[in-house]
């Protein structure tokens, strides 16, 4: 490939030593921000024994400093309004303030400088281009302006120059009626929300394979690359799966997927640094193949409200080498979050591990799923309940949810209890699917 099949070609094929040799100057520039601006961290700073900037280190010290956690940063924002003691810049100099959903607790505010944003627009442009939409594509997008902070992919793409048809959630029709008269080549939306347009399109007597669509961008959960989730959004709409993959508190789509589709390249180099770290016990993990464990990012730019060893809560295996776009760098595949993950008997399971299972099952289930667990909290015991979703119009034989169970068994060491449900009787969303939901759970 050449240099044009990529948005920042000097950024996006770096050799790792020359970025941190670069990144260097950068990251203690941006700790002796924190110092004079940042009444969190020149808190936290404190607490943990660092007195002065020089004190703190360069990059090969980072191990050394605390974590940070939503929580933190939650609790300092309700003692302390509007957007709490980690706010680093005047408020009059913040141009945008987004917020997290708050499906795990308080909504977290988002702020960010000008600057701030200009710097989200360029890591999430790398990331979209090398997903496959380029500034001629007519682009849906699937998200809305506020409050979260996918809204500002609208920037992105703006930025980008394409030929944009904004819809948004909620109005899945009127997304239909576009994607059928003004035959678009790129759709960003999440995994479960492309499979449900494929069958609202079926019902309404649409082909969504017939769209024009070249390119649907994955992001804002896993699933897109899981092999059977990918393969099924693919025949359905004939266009390729690329993932990408942001966080809220630290920029949108710091990773996108190339046409390898070979796991998602950590394009938001110059302006995070991300380690790896052991989720259970902190310790720091080496970026090598197959590899796992929790992303930590730190900015190295901000300005509004910067992060340092931000605890993303995902949960991630490495791929290293080179690809044939030149990219370089760690590439991921998420496996799950914290948020989702149980523990029956001592065994740590991702629900999106149980539907990667569940979807070898295909064509007689519809690869919806839904884990619901007995009793409140992480800790299960077996078996773990899990509805499954009959694919439409089939009939599933009786022992199709005892063949489920033990091909679960089989893989992921976990006893569950699977019933098989009808089409349609499981819940659609057009944003994130939750896959599990604790209805019958005892306190």
């Amino acid at each position: 490939m050449s240099a044009a099949d990529l948005f920042d070609p000097e950024a996006e094929t770096r050799d790792l030593a020359d970025q941190k040799q670069k990144d260097e100057p950068v990251y203690r520039k941006q700790i002796e921000y924190l110092f004079a601006r940042s009444e969190f961290y020149r808190e936290k700073f404190k607490a943990a024994g660092f007195k002065t900037p020089e004190s703190v280190g360069g990059l090969d010290d980072l191990r050394h400093l605390p974590f940070t956690v939503k929580d933190e940063l939650r609790a300092s924002q309700a003692g302390h309004l509007p957007l709490g003691k980690q706010l680093a810049a005047p408020l009059d100099d913040v141009v945008r303030i987004y917020s997290t959903s708050g499906t795990s607790g308080t909504p977290l505010y988002i702020p960010v400088t000008q600057g701030d944003l200009k710097r989200w627009v360029q890591t999430s442009n790398r990331s979209y281009f090398a997903a496959g939409i380029r500034p001629h594509h007519r682009v849906v997008t699937t998200y809305n302006s506020g409050p979260f902070v996918a809204g500002a992919v609208h920037e992105s793409m703006i930025a980008l120059g394409v030929r944009m048809v904004p819809v948004g959630s909620g109005n899945t029709d009127r997304l239909l009626t576009a994607l059928e008269r003004f035959q678009v080549q790129a759709m960003p939306g999440t995994p479960s929300y492309f499979l449900y347009i494929a069958e609202a399109a079926r019902a309404r007597g649409i082909d969504p394979a017939a769209c024009g669509l070249e390119t649907l961008v994955a992001g804002g959960e896993p699933g897109g690359g899981e092999p059977e989730v990918r393969a099924q959004i693919e025949a359905a709409f004939n266009a390729k799966v690329h993932e990408v993959m942001g966080l809220g508190e630290m920029s949108i789509s710091m990773f996108g997927e190339g046409p390898e589709q070979a796991g998602m390249n950590f394009l938001a180099r110059d302006y995070i640094h991300m380690e790896l770290i052991d989720p259970e016990t902190g310790e720091t993990l080496p970026f090598e193949d197959g590899v796992q464990g929790e992303p930590v990012y730190t900015h190295l730019q901000q300005e509004a409200a910067p992060l340092l060893r931000f605890r993303s809560r995902d949960h991630v295996t490495v791929s290293m080498g080179p690809v044939a776009s030149g990219r370089t760098g760690p590439r991921i595949r998420c496996i799950g979050r914290t948020d989702d993950m149980l523990i029956v008997r001592g065994v740590n399971i991702f629900p999106s591990a149980i539907r990667e299972v569940v979807n070898q099952f295909r064509p007689d289930v519809s690869g919806i799923m839904l884990v619901r667990p007995s009793r409140q909290g992480v800790q299960q015991l077996p078996p773990l309940p899990v509805h499954v979703e009959a694919a439409e119009g089939s009939s599933p034989g009786a022992g199709l949810g005892e063949a489920i169970e033990k091909a679960i068994r089989a893989k992921l060491v976990v006893t569950t209890r699977v019933e098989v449900v009808p089409f349609g009787s499981l819940p659609r969303t057009d944003y994130k699917t939750k896959l599990v939901h604790h209805f019958d759970a005892a306190g």
